[in-house]
């Protein structure tokens, strides 16, 4: 069986197509008049260009193409394409159409050459209209009015010099061609399942993509992002642990590989879906696993969910003719503790058979509380990556800062009380003062500090600076109330008491 065509008809490897002119781009690069140094999200974006990610685009979106692409989801062309890749700038003044300027990585590492073909100013609306109906707490619709400059460039790359440079698992950054050979090569890989995530996988996880490369008679691409995903989502060095260890999990008739997607997520849901189905068709699978809510960034302020659960599935069964890839529905799998096996859900009485599952939420708390993790849920290599990387409440540090307006409490005497308690509680846990006015230390320096199991706490009247700090940071007047009866032994007790009760003291 052949692997499916790339979407198209053609993969638009543009680093192959330039390889043997490499000398003479680099030589062409250093005279062009403009260089720009792209952002991580741009980087992404431009490494599934070159190799073939994102086929069939060749550079990022014309004008006339993103117009198309954010009224009917599809090129100029026709072609399906839901999500708009754009190279958004600041300021035009300075380029020309048919002007060919460098982008760059990290301001020195030459990368490609792009023939601009569309300078404009899009309508940010009109754009944000396509993500949860233009809702502005939608995370691509929050990139996209406050940090995407005004402006976009587009044009064709007509050198491409190198993907962008990575140092860590080389062996697993796997471009399209290089899997499509290894497919093509090696007995059984003739039909694959994708499966995404951008989380941790456990036992559940294995079994569910097991079970759907046994009913396709395939194999399995564990191909999660390691680019760009939403803020908060666990970082992607334990990630990449905790999957090369499961991917040992699989039997022979299964077996997995592991390769990295460095994408930029958008976190758009039913659209982002599609865009998904595309690149995993280009990388050779036969197969994809949508599951529910796929890629959405769950809810709003008010509750509402970006996305109904089913939608990712819909949008992509509706476009089954534009697309070379077959999707598998993502079923839900739970435990059955006196068989001691997974089964789907939608297989069991769930009012006659037993069952156990643990919610992320649960998983988060045992972390933090230092509880045990049953082997049924996850294997013990698994739990060990991810306590190393999320040790417990008690071996975290944290952060104190006050937002509060009652001028019978001292913030002097706040400071120095807390002080005193935190030390009363604990004599293997290092405690500092932070103060702008003798010493203003860097927000990566604070979040250091928390990393290494310190406790901060930051005297200053206003917390603003201190404010884009998330991690197990806690505000007085904010996370602890603080009313008009509270004196500062009362204020020292309720935040005591809440340090213990995360867990920070026991």
């Amino acid at each position: 069986m052949a692997l499916p065509q790339p979407h198209g008809g053609e993969l638009k490897d543009l680093i192959a197509r330039d390889a043997s002119k490499k000398q003479e781009l680099l030589k062409k690069f250093e005279t062009l008049e403009h260089k720009l140094t792209l952002s991580s999200r741009q980087i992404c974006d431009l490494e599934l260009i070159l190799n073939g990610g994102f086929s069939p685009l060749t550079g990022f979106l014309s004008e006339k193409d993103y117009d198309s692409v954010i009224a009917k989801s599809r090129l100029v062309d026709g072609t399906l394409w839901t999500i708009p890749i754009t190279l958004d700038v600041n300021d035009i003044s300075g380029y020309k159409i048919g002007e060919e300027i460098g982008l760059l990585q990290d301001g020195e590492i030459p990368i490609a050459i792009l023939k601009i073909n569309s300078l404009w100013k899009p309508n940010k609306e009109t754009e944000a209209a396509i993500f949860s109906k233009g809702d502005l707490e939608h995370p691509a619709n929050r990139y996209l009015f406050n940090q995407a400059g005004d402006y976009y460039i587009g044009g064709e790359i007509t050198g491409a010099i190198s993907l962008p440079r990575h140092y860590d698992y080389l062996p697993f950054r796997k471009t399209p061609a290089q899997l499509r050979q290894e497919f093509s090569s090696e007995p059984g890989w003739e039909k694959v399942v994708a499966f995404q995530t951008r989380n941790p996988m456990h036992r559940a996880h294995k079994e569910l993509t097991e079970r759907a490369a046994k009913a396709i008679s395939g194999k399995v691409l564990i191909h999660p992002v390691v680019g760009l995903t939403k803020p908060g989502d666990i970082d992607h060095h334990t990630r990449v642990k905790v999957y090369k260890e499961i991917i040992n999990k699989y039997p022979k008739e299964t077996e997995a590989k592991l390769s990295l997607l460095p994408i930029a997520m958008r976190m758009g849901g039913d659209l982002e879906a599609v865009w998904h189905a595309i690149i995993r068709q280009n990388y050779g699978c036969s197969h994809f696993i949508i599951g529910r809510s796929h890629a959405c960034p769950g809810s709003n302020s008010k509750g509402e969910d970006f996305y109904g659960p089913y939608d990712a599935q819909n949008l992509v069964a509706s476009y089954k003719d534009d697309l070379n890839i077959d999707i598998l529905p993502f079923r839900m799998i739970t435990y059955l503790p006196k068989e001691d096996r997974y089964a789907p859900i939608d297989e069991i009485d769930t009012e006659k058979v037993e069952t156990l599952n643990i919610s992320g939420t649960q998983l988060r708390n045992k972390l933090k509380f230092g509880q045990d993790i049953p082997e049924w849920f996850s294997y013990p290599e698994v739990v060990k990556i991810l306590r190393q990387r999320n040790p417990a409440r008690y071996n975290q540090g944290f952060l104190i800062s006050f937002e509060y307006n009652n001028d019978k409490i001292s913030k002097t005497q706040l400071t120095n009380g807390l002080l005193s308690k935190f030390l009363e509680q604990s004599s293997d846990r290092f405690f500092k003062v932070v103060d702008d006015d003798e010493e203003k230390l860097s927000l990566p320096i604070i979040n250091d500090f928390i990393n290494a199991n310190s406790g901060l706490i930051y005297s200053n009247d206003s917390n603003e600076y201190v404010a884009p700090v998330e991690k197990n940071h806690y505000v007085i007047g904010k996370d602890i109330e603080v009313n008009e009866h509270d004196d500062t032994d009362s204020v020292l007790e309720k935040t005591l008491a809440l340090l213990q009760a995360e867990n920070y003291f026991i």
